[in-house]
């Protein structure tokens, strides 16, 4: 890793920065290759397809509590570092006995996995606010934006890498019949990795400031401003959308895996498809939002999310599958840094902290009412679809669910796009030459551009210079 433009003029805090980009790698390192197939593992567990739906939505919503334990536990001992690391050993330590699961009573396999899942999500959710406290701290803001890229960067090139390699340790086990063990060794690698991720946090420096604490104003005036400026309208369409979303979300894994009887191999490079393109649009995409606004990238993009499902129903062909997650992969990478941005748009400095955690609740209540909806209606998608004298056979209950989520995710965009404004001065553009900016790329030169300059370019300040000239010139 180059060492690059130093992130601060103090030694000991730079080292403590240079740590957490190292975090970060190993972190990205565990969810690549774990958590990206903890749906493909349940199904090799053969949970139903309402227990798959759960163990998608229900332990990230539950221990998205652990952030209001962490406040509390940050107020009554006044330490930061010891519950960042605490809840990163825990996470490492719960992927040995998920790994474990497979071995188990067939019985008690779908609860014991949601279970170790749940305490899986418990460890970052214990961490995040006093990490991101911890990070205020040791971070000047002239340096947050080159600091916040560069681990970005490298974090995302870990989690392609080991999504691969993960993708290719199943294969290979599963071709001897025994994907099992391979699930266990990749459990097993990525145990080791958050184990690294948890060495470079203790190495950090906590100056001991203020710890985190979720707290707002006593007066309540909060609330009249959050609604003043639209957060509320806002968290409501965001928890709409990841509901609708939801419905259908937790069920491709299923449908490739057990309808579609692809290999772990197949599924590996359908999944890498869609985070590769997030990966290569992702920095232009914070580029056009800089210049045209967060509304916009929020409308087109989420009008696009709204028929990627039903392009799920037009072929099983294994590129046409390819090319539906490239473009789900560009859409959600535009969604979801716009939906981000928008709510610090919108969230008075002073409350960010605890509206962002609101934010984020809702949204996790949002994917888990989806997801449980998907669940219940898959038992009543009929055999047979009937027209006059016609029949067609329905080939798979969740294709009714892909066009369920698809009619849900329009009516979100009918109720509440048209309420939801810019708050920002911005240069005036259209949706279809939004994206002919963001998927504008020369055959060769271009796709040379995207990745060497992510991974070279430890200074974040070519990326920026050229995006800003290419906009411009665009």
């Amino acid at each position: 890793m180059r060492r690059g433009q130093p992130f601060s003029e103090h030694p000991e805090t730079e080292r403590s920065l240079r740590h957490s980009i190292k975090d970060g790698v190993f972190y990205s390192m565990m969810t690549g290759g774990a958590e990206s197939y903890f749906s493909a593992y349940g199904i090799l567990l053969a949970l139903s397809t309402p227990l798959i739906g759960v163990l998608a939505s229900l332990p990230p919503l539950l221990a998205s509590s652990m952030q209001i334990v962490s406040a509390w536990l940050g107020r009554k001992t006044g330490k930061r570092k010891a519950i960042i690391v605490g809840g990163a050993a825990l996470q490492a330590l719960t992927l040995l006995p998920i790994g474990f699961v497979a071995f188990a009573h067939p019985d008690w396999r779908p609860a014991a996995l949601i279970a170790l899942v749940f305490v899986y999500f418990c460890g970052p959710n214990l961490g995040a606010p006093q990490w991101s406290s911890l990070i205020g701290d040791l971070l000047r803001e002239r340096y947050r934006g080159r600091f916040l890229a560069a681990r970005t960067r490298y974090a995302t090139v870990a989690s392609l890498a080991a999504l691969v390699v993960a993708g290719f340790v199943i294969d290979a086990f599963d071709r001897a019949d025994a994907a099992a063990y391979g699930f266990f060794v990749v459990f097993v690698g990525a145990a080791a990795a958050r184990l690294v991720s948890t060495y470079h946090l203790a190495r950090m420096r906590d100056p001991g400031r203020d710890v985190a604490a979720l707290s707002l104003p006593k007066d309540r005036s909060w609330i009249s401003r959050a609604r003043s400026t639209g957060l509320l309208r806002f968290s409501v369409f965001f928890a709409s959308m990841q509901a609708a979303v939801a419905i259908s979300g937790p069920y491709f894994t299923l449908y490739m895996l057990r309808d579609l009887h692809l290999s772990y191999l197949e599924f590996m490079v359908i999944t890498f498809a869609s985070v590769l393109v997030q990966f290569l649009t992702l920095n232009r995409w914070g580029r056009l939002a800089d210049l045209f606004g967060n509304r916009l990238i929020l409308v087109t993009t989420a009008t696009l999310i709204t028929i990627i499902p039903a392009m799920w129903l037009v072929s099983t062909h294994f590129v046409w599958l390819i090319a539906v997650q490239m473009l789900s992969g560009l859409c959600w990478a535009g969604f979801t840094l716009s939906a981000t941005a928008f709510v610090f748009d919108l969230t008075p400095a002073q409350e960010r902290q605890a509206l962002f955690a609101a934010h984020n609740v809702l949204g996790a209540i949002g994917v888990f009412a989806g997801a449980t909806l998907g669940g219940l209606a898959v038992a009543f998608v009929p055999e047979n679809l009937t027209l006059g004298s016609y029949s067609v056979a329905v080939a798979t209950p969740l294709l009714g669910l892909f066009t369920l989520s698809c009619f849900a995710r329009v009516a979100v965009i009918l109720l509440f796009l048209r309420t939801i404004r810019e708050v920002r001065r911005v240069r005036p553009m259209s949706a279809p030459g939004l994206m002919f900016r963001v998927t504008r790329m020369h055959p060769v030169s271009g796709l040379i551009y995207e990745v060497v300059s992510r991974i070279s370019d430890a200074s974040g300040r070519g990326d920026r210079k050229r995006e800003d000239k290419r906009a411009d010139d665009d």
